[in-house]
Protein backbone atom coordinates (compact mmCIF):
# COMPACT_ATOMS: atom_id res chain seq x y z
CA UNK A 1 0.00 0.00 0.00
CA UNK A 2 2.85 2.41 0.77
CA UNK A 3 4.41 1.71 -2.62
CA UNK A 4 1.14 2.62 -4.33
CA UNK A 5 0.74 5.84 -2.32
CA UNK A 6 4.25 6.98 -3.28
CA UNK A 7 3.60 6.22 -6.95
CA UNK A 8 0.27 8.07 -6.85
CA UNK A 9 2.09 11.09 -5.47
CA UNK A 10 4.56 10.83 -8.36
CA UNK A 11 1.65 10.69 -10.81
CA UNK A 12 0.08 13.80 -9.28
CA UNK A 13 3.39 15.66 -9.54
CA UNK A 14 3.55 14.72 -13.21
CA UNK A 15 -0.07 15.66 -13.98
CA UNK A 16 0.43 19.11 -12.49
CA UNK A 17 2.71 19.90 -15.46
CA UNK A 18 0.03 19.10 -18.06
CA UNK A 19 0.43 21.36 -21.08
CA UNK A 20 4.06 22.24 -20.30
CA UNK A 21 6.23 19.27 -21.28
CA UNK A 22 5.38 18.61 -24.96
CA UNK A 23 6.84 16.98 -26.97
CA UNK A 24 8.23 15.19 -23.91
CA UNK A 25 6.08 13.05 -21.60
CA UNK A 26 4.81 14.08 -18.17
CA UNK A 27 6.92 12.38 -15.51
CA UNK A 28 6.96 12.52 -11.73
CA UNK A 29 9.36 11.04 -9.21
CA UNK A 30 9.55 10.48 -5.44
CA UNK A 31 12.59 9.38 -3.40
CA UNK A 32 11.85 7.50 -0.15
CA UNK A 33 14.22 6.37 2.61
CA UNK A 34 13.15 4.63 5.81
CA UNK A 35 9.51 5.30 4.90
CA UNK A 36 10.15 9.04 4.71
CA UNK A 37 9.88 11.14 1.56
CA UNK A 38 13.23 12.83 1.04
CA UNK A 39 12.90 14.02 -2.56
CA UNK A 40 10.20 15.10 -5.01
CA UNK A 41 10.45 16.05 -8.65
CA UNK A 42 8.63 16.51 -11.93
CA UNK A 43 9.69 17.19 -15.49
CA UNK A 44 8.72 20.82 -16.08
CA UNK A 45 9.37 21.37 -19.78
CA UNK A 46 11.32 20.01 -22.74
CA UNK A 47 15.06 20.63 -22.56
CA UNK A 48 15.11 20.95 -18.77
CA UNK A 49 16.04 18.43 -16.09
CA UNK A 50 13.95 15.27 -15.86
CA UNK A 51 11.83 14.34 -12.84
CA UNK A 52 14.38 11.93 -11.37
CA UNK A 53 17.07 14.61 -11.38
CA UNK A 54 14.91 17.09 -9.46
CA UNK A 55 13.98 14.42 -6.90
CA UNK A 56 17.58 13.26 -6.44
CA UNK A 57 18.85 16.82 -6.05
CA UNK A 58 16.30 17.42 -3.29
CA UNK A 59 17.24 14.15 -1.59
CA UNK A 60 20.97 14.88 -1.68
CA UNK A 61 22.99 12.43 0.44
CA UNK A 62 19.77 10.80 1.65
CA UNK A 63 19.43 9.18 -1.78
CA UNK A 64 22.09 6.66 -0.75
CA UNK A 65 20.39 3.23 -0.40
CA UNK A 66 16.96 4.84 -0.91
CA UNK A 67 14.08 3.83 -3.19
CA UNK A 68 13.06 6.01 -6.12
CA UNK A 69 9.55 5.89 -7.59
CA UNK A 70 9.18 7.16 -11.14
CA UNK A 71 6.14 7.16 -13.43
CA UNK A 72 8.15 6.41 -16.59
CA UNK A 73 11.24 4.33 -17.23
CA UNK A 74 14.43 6.38 -16.65
CA UNK A 75 16.05 7.29 -19.97
CA UNK A 76 19.35 5.67 -20.93
CA UNK A 77 20.45 7.89 -23.84
CA UNK A 78 21.93 11.34 -24.31
CA UNK A 79 19.39 13.82 -25.63
CA UNK A 80 19.07 17.43 -24.54
CA UNK A 81 19.88 16.18 -21.02
CA UNK A 82 22.15 13.36 -19.71
CA UNK A 83 20.73 9.84 -19.11
CA UNK A 84 18.61 9.64 -15.97
CA UNK A 85 19.57 5.98 -15.43
CA UNK A 86 23.20 7.04 -14.97
CA UNK A 87 22.24 9.70 -12.44
CA UNK A 88 20.15 7.20 -10.47
CA UNK A 89 23.21 4.95 -10.27
CA UNK A 90 25.53 7.79 -9.26
CA UNK A 91 23.15 8.83 -6.46
CA UNK A 92 23.47 5.41 -4.80
CA UNK A 93 19.81 4.44 -5.13
CA UNK A 94 19.16 0.85 -4.01
CA UNK A 95 15.72 0.18 -5.51
CA UNK A 96 13.78 1.60 -8.46
CA UNK A 97 10.00 1.28 -8.83
CA UNK A 98 8.73 2.19 -12.32
CA UNK A 99 5.13 2.56 -13.40
CA UNK A 100 5.46 2.16 -17.19
CA UNK A 101 8.07 1.43 -19.81
CA UNK A 102 9.03 4.19 -22.25
CA UNK A 103 7.78 3.44 -25.82
CA UNK A 104 10.54 5.64 -27.25
CA UNK A 105 12.78 3.31 -29.33
CA UNK A 106 15.80 5.12 -27.86
CA UNK A 107 14.78 3.86 -24.41
CA UNK A 108 12.30 0.94 -24.70
CA UNK A 109 13.60 -1.14 -21.78
CA UNK A 110 17.24 -0.11 -22.03
CA UNK A 111 17.00 2.06 -18.93
CA UNK A 112 15.63 -0.84 -16.91
CA UNK A 113 18.28 -3.18 -18.28
CA UNK A 114 21.08 -0.78 -17.33
CA UNK A 115 19.81 -0.47 -13.76
CA UNK A 116 19.42 -4.23 -13.34
CA UNK A 117 22.89 -4.93 -14.72
CA UNK A 118 24.29 -2.52 -12.13
CA UNK A 119 22.69 -4.64 -9.39
CA UNK A 120 19.75 -2.45 -8.47
CA UNK A 121 16.42 -3.98 -7.51
CA UNK A 122 13.89 -2.90 -10.16
CA UNK A 123 10.11 -3.31 -10.16
CA UNK A 124 7.99 -2.39 -13.19
CA UNK A 125 4.23 -2.09 -13.60
CA UNK A 126 2.94 -0.36 -10.46
CA UNK A 127 0.00 1.83 -11.64
CA UNK A 128 1.15 1.29 -15.23
CA UNK A 129 -2.29 1.90 -16.72
CA UNK A 130 -2.60 5.28 -14.97
CA UNK A 131 0.82 6.32 -16.23
CA UNK A 132 0.10 5.21 -19.80
CA UNK A 133 -3.26 7.02 -19.80
CA UNK A 134 -1.61 10.20 -18.55
CA UNK A 135 0.87 10.09 -21.44
CA UNK A 136 -1.52 8.77 -24.09
CA UNK A 137 -0.61 11.59 -26.50
CA UNK A 138 3.15 11.12 -26.08
CA UNK A 139 2.86 7.36 -26.51
CA UNK A 140 0.82 7.76 -29.72
CA UNK A 141 3.20 10.34 -31.16
CA UNK A 142 6.32 8.30 -30.42
CA UNK A 143 4.87 5.20 -32.11
CA UNK A 144 3.04 6.78 -35.09
CA UNK A 145 5.03 10.02 -35.64
CA UNK A 146 1.71 11.86 -35.95
CA UNK A 147 -0.17 13.96 -33.39
CA UNK A 148 -2.71 12.44 -31.03
CA UNK A 149 -6.00 13.90 -32.29
CA UNK A 150 -8.77 14.98 -29.93
CA UNK A 151 -12.02 16.09 -31.57
CA UNK A 152 -14.02 18.60 -29.53
CA UNK A 153 -17.65 19.45 -30.24
CA UNK A 154 -20.33 21.43 -28.40
CA UNK A 155 -23.91 20.48 -29.22
CA UNK A 156 -27.47 20.71 -28.03
CA UNK A 157 -29.24 17.60 -26.78
CA UNK A 158 -30.53 17.01 -30.33
CA UNK A 159 -27.03 17.22 -31.81
CA UNK A 160 -27.11 20.74 -33.28
CA UNK A 161 -24.08 23.02 -33.25
CA UNK A 162 -25.99 26.15 -34.37
CA UNK A 163 -29.45 27.38 -35.27
CA UNK A 164 -30.78 27.38 -38.82
CA UNK A 165 -29.49 30.96 -39.15
CA UNK A 166 -25.99 29.96 -38.00
CA UNK A 167 -26.18 31.38 -34.46
CA UNK A 168 -23.91 29.33 -32.20
CA UNK A 169 -22.67 31.62 -29.42
CA UNK A 170 -23.19 30.32 -26.90
CA UNK A 171 -24.64 26.82 -26.92
CA UNK A 172 -22.86 25.80 -23.73
CA UNK A 173 -22.35 27.71 -20.48
CA UNK A 174 -19.29 29.39 -18.99
CA UNK A 175 -18.09 26.30 -17.08
CA UNK A 176 -17.96 24.20 -20.25
CA UNK A 177 -16.26 26.98 -22.19
CA UNK A 178 -13.58 27.30 -19.53
CA UNK A 179 -12.98 23.56 -19.81
CA UNK A 180 -12.45 23.98 -23.55
CA UNK A 181 -9.81 26.61 -22.86
CA UNK A 182 -8.07 24.11 -20.58
CA UNK A 183 -8.05 21.63 -23.50
CA UNK A 184 -6.44 24.32 -25.66
CA UNK A 185 -3.84 25.00 -22.98
CA UNK A 186 -2.92 21.30 -22.98
CA UNK A 187 -2.67 21.04 -26.80
CA UNK A 188 0.24 21.80 -29.10
CA UNK A 189 -2.06 22.86 -31.90
CA UNK A 190 -5.72 23.58 -32.64
CA UNK A 191 -7.26 23.02 -36.07
CA UNK A 192 -10.30 24.41 -37.88
CA UNK A 193 -11.47 24.65 -41.46
CA UNK A 194 -11.60 27.95 -43.30
CA UNK A 195 -15.41 27.89 -43.18
CA UNK A 196 -15.25 28.21 -39.39
CA UNK A 197 -12.96 31.22 -39.75
CA UNK A 198 -15.32 32.83 -42.27
CA UNK A 199 -18.42 32.19 -40.13
CA UNK A 200 -17.14 32.79 -36.57
CA UNK A 201 -13.88 34.79 -36.99
CA UNK A 202 -12.33 33.06 -33.94
CA UNK A 203 -9.04 33.93 -32.27
CA UNK A 204 -8.45 30.32 -31.13
CA UNK A 205 -6.41 31.48 -28.14
CA UNK A 206 -6.44 30.23 -24.56
CA UNK A 207 -8.25 32.31 -21.96
CA UNK A 208 -8.17 30.79 -18.49
CA UNK A 209 -9.82 32.48 -15.52
CA UNK A 210 -7.12 32.07 -12.89
CA UNK A 211 -3.93 31.66 -14.89
CA UNK A 212 -2.25 32.67 -18.11
CA UNK A 213 -2.92 29.89 -20.59
CA UNK A 214 -0.59 28.59 -23.25
CA UNK A 215 -1.71 29.61 -26.73
CA UNK A 216 -1.54 26.66 -29.13
CA UNK A 217 -0.33 26.79 -32.70
CA UNK A 218 -3.38 27.60 -34.86
CA UNK A 219 -3.86 25.52 -38.01
CA UNK A 220 -6.39 26.32 -40.74
CA UNK A 221 -7.31 24.02 -43.62
CA UNK A 222 -7.90 26.28 -46.63
CA UNK A 223 -7.34 24.66 -50.03
CA UNK A 224 -7.43 27.88 -52.09
CA UNK A 225 -6.49 30.46 -49.42
CA UNK A 226 -9.86 32.18 -49.37
CA UNK A 227 -9.45 33.15 -45.71
CA UNK A 228 -10.69 36.74 -45.10
CA UNK A 229 -7.74 39.10 -44.89
CA UNK A 230 -9.21 40.75 -41.78
CA UNK A 231 -9.58 37.46 -39.88
CA UNK A 232 -8.43 37.67 -36.26
CA UNK A 233 -6.48 34.43 -36.62
CA UNK A 234 -4.08 36.19 -39.02
CA UNK A 235 -2.73 38.23 -36.11
CA UNK A 236 0.42 36.24 -35.41
CA UNK A 237 1.60 38.55 -32.63
CA UNK A 238 -0.63 36.53 -30.28
CA UNK A 239 0.12 32.99 -31.47
CA UNK A 240 1.57 31.42 -34.63
CA UNK A 241 -0.80 30.57 -37.47
CA UNK A 242 -0.24 27.94 -40.16
CA UNK A 243 -2.52 27.61 -43.15
CA UNK A 244 -2.54 24.36 -45.10
CA UNK A 245 -3.46 24.74 -48.76
CA UNK A 246 -3.41 22.61 -51.89
CA UNK A 247 -1.69 23.10 -55.22
CA UNK A 248 -4.78 25.08 -56.29
CA UNK A 249 -3.68 28.08 -54.18
CA UNK A 250 -2.18 30.99 -56.12
CA UNK A 251 1.41 32.17 -55.63
CA UNK A 252 0.12 35.69 -55.06
CA UNK A 253 -2.06 34.63 -52.12
CA UNK A 254 0.76 32.55 -50.65
CA UNK A 255 3.09 35.55 -50.85
CA UNK A 256 0.56 37.98 -49.37
CA UNK A 257 -0.18 35.83 -46.34
CA UNK A 258 3.46 34.88 -45.82
CA UNK A 259 4.38 38.56 -45.63
CA UNK A 260 2.00 38.87 -42.67
CA UNK A 261 3.91 36.24 -40.72
CA UNK A 262 1.59 33.34 -41.53
CA UNK A 263 3.27 30.07 -42.41
CA UNK A 264 1.80 28.53 -45.56
CA UNK A 265 2.07 24.76 -45.91
CA UNK A 266 1.25 23.68 -49.44
CA UNK A 267 0.46 19.99 -49.58
CA UNK A 268 0.90 17.73 -52.60
CA UNK A 269 -2.87 17.55 -53.08
CA UNK A 270 -4.17 18.97 -56.36
CA UNK A 271 -7.46 20.28 -54.91
CA UNK A 272 -8.95 18.90 -51.66
CA UNK A 273 -6.46 18.69 -48.81
CA UNK A 274 -5.64 15.23 -47.46
CA UNK A 275 -5.97 15.04 -43.67
CA UNK A 276 -3.30 12.33 -43.65
CA UNK A 277 -0.80 14.64 -45.37
CA UNK A 278 -1.53 17.41 -42.87
CA UNK A 279 -1.03 15.12 -39.87
CA UNK A 280 2.21 13.79 -41.31
CA UNK A 281 3.52 17.32 -41.73
CA UNK A 282 2.49 18.32 -38.22
CA UNK A 283 4.23 15.24 -36.86
CA UNK A 284 7.42 16.21 -38.68
CA UNK A 285 7.17 19.60 -36.97
CA UNK A 286 6.99 17.90 -33.53
CA UNK A 287 3.31 18.64 -32.96
CA UNK A 288 2.29 15.76 -30.69
CA UNK A 289 -1.24 16.84 -29.66
CA UNK A 290 -3.90 18.29 -31.96
CA UNK A 291 -7.30 19.61 -30.91
CA UNK A 292 -9.83 19.67 -33.75
CA UNK A 293 -12.58 22.28 -33.32
CA UNK A 294 -13.97 22.19 -36.83
CA UNK A 295 -17.46 22.21 -38.26
CA UNK A 296 -19.44 19.24 -39.50
CA UNK A 297 -17.47 18.70 -42.71
CA UNK A 298 -14.01 18.88 -41.10
CA UNK A 299 -15.16 16.58 -38.30
CA UNK A 300 -16.54 14.09 -40.82
CA UNK A 301 -13.29 14.11 -42.82
CA UNK A 302 -11.26 13.31 -39.72
CA UNK A 303 -13.62 10.58 -38.53
CA UNK A 304 -14.19 8.91 -41.88
CA UNK A 305 -10.44 8.86 -42.51
CA UNK A 306 -9.74 7.18 -39.17
CA UNK A 307 -7.65 10.10 -37.92
CA UNK A 308 -9.28 10.65 -34.50
CA UNK A 309 -8.14 9.02 -31.24
CA UNK A 310 -10.31 10.81 -28.68
CA UNK A 311 -13.69 12.56 -28.73
CA UNK A 312 -14.80 15.23 -26.25
CA UNK A 313 -18.40 16.43 -26.59
CA UNK A 314 -20.08 19.10 -24.49
CA UNK A 315 -23.86 18.65 -24.47
CA UNK A 316 -26.17 21.50 -23.50
CA UNK A 317 -29.70 20.76 -22.22
CA UNK A 318 -31.27 22.63 -25.16
CA UNK A 319 -33.28 21.62 -28.22
CA UNK A 320 -32.94 23.60 -31.46
CA UNK A 321 -34.58 21.31 -34.02
CA UNK A 322 -34.86 22.00 -37.73
CA UNK A 323 -33.57 19.74 -40.49
CA UNK A 324 -31.41 22.58 -41.85
CA UNK A 325 -29.72 23.40 -38.53
CA UNK A 326 -26.09 22.14 -38.75
CA UNK A 327 -24.93 19.08 -36.84
CA UNK A 328 -21.50 18.19 -35.45
CA UNK A 329 -20.80 15.48 -38.04
CA UNK A 330 -21.80 15.78 -41.66
CA UNK A 331 -20.06 14.22 -44.67
CA UNK A 332 -21.61 11.26 -46.47
CA UNK A 333 -22.25 9.29 -43.29
CA UNK A 334 -22.34 5.51 -42.97
CA UNK A 335 -25.02 3.50 -44.74
CA UNK A 336 -24.93 0.63 -42.25
CA UNK A 337 -25.02 0.59 -38.46
CA UNK A 338 -22.23 -1.99 -38.40
CA UNK A 339 -19.94 0.61 -39.99
CA UNK A 340 -20.79 3.30 -37.42
CA UNK A 341 -17.87 4.52 -35.29
CA UNK A 342 -18.04 3.14 -31.75
CA UNK A 343 -16.50 4.70 -28.66
CA UNK A 344 -14.95 2.96 -25.65
CA UNK A 345 -13.79 3.95 -22.16
CA UNK A 346 -16.57 6.51 -21.87
CA UNK A 347 -16.72 8.98 -19.01
CA UNK A 348 -19.13 11.79 -18.21
CA UNK A 349 -19.11 14.77 -15.89
CA UNK A 350 -21.41 17.73 -15.32
CA UNK A 351 -20.07 21.25 -15.86
CA UNK A 352 -22.66 23.78 -14.75
CA UNK A 353 -25.83 22.89 -16.64
CA UNK A 354 -23.92 21.06 -19.38
CA UNK A 355 -22.47 17.56 -19.64
CA UNK A 356 -19.02 16.62 -20.89
CA UNK A 357 -18.74 13.18 -22.50
CA UNK A 358 -15.29 11.79 -23.28
CA UNK A 359 -14.57 8.62 -25.23
CA UNK A 360 -11.94 6.91 -27.36
CA UNK A 361 -12.37 5.57 -30.89
CA UNK A 362 -12.71 1.80 -30.66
Amino acid sequence: MLDESYMRLALELAKAQRGQTSPNPMVGSVVVKDQQIVGLGAHLRAGEAHAEVHALQMAGDKAQNATIYVTLEPCSHYGRTPPCADQVLEAGIKKVVVAALDPNPLVAGRGIEKLKKAGLEVEVGLLARESEKMNEAFNHYIVHKKPFVTMKTATTLDGKIATVTGESQWITGEEARQDVHLLRHESDAILVGVQTVIKDNPRLTTRLERAEGRHPLRVVLDSTLRIPRDAQILDTSVAPTWICCSQAASREDISTLSERGVRIIQTEDSERISIGNVLKKLGEEHVSTLLVEGGGEINASFLEGGHVQKVVTYIAPKLIGGHLAPTAFRGEGFSSLKDAISLKDLSMEQLGNDFKVTGYIR
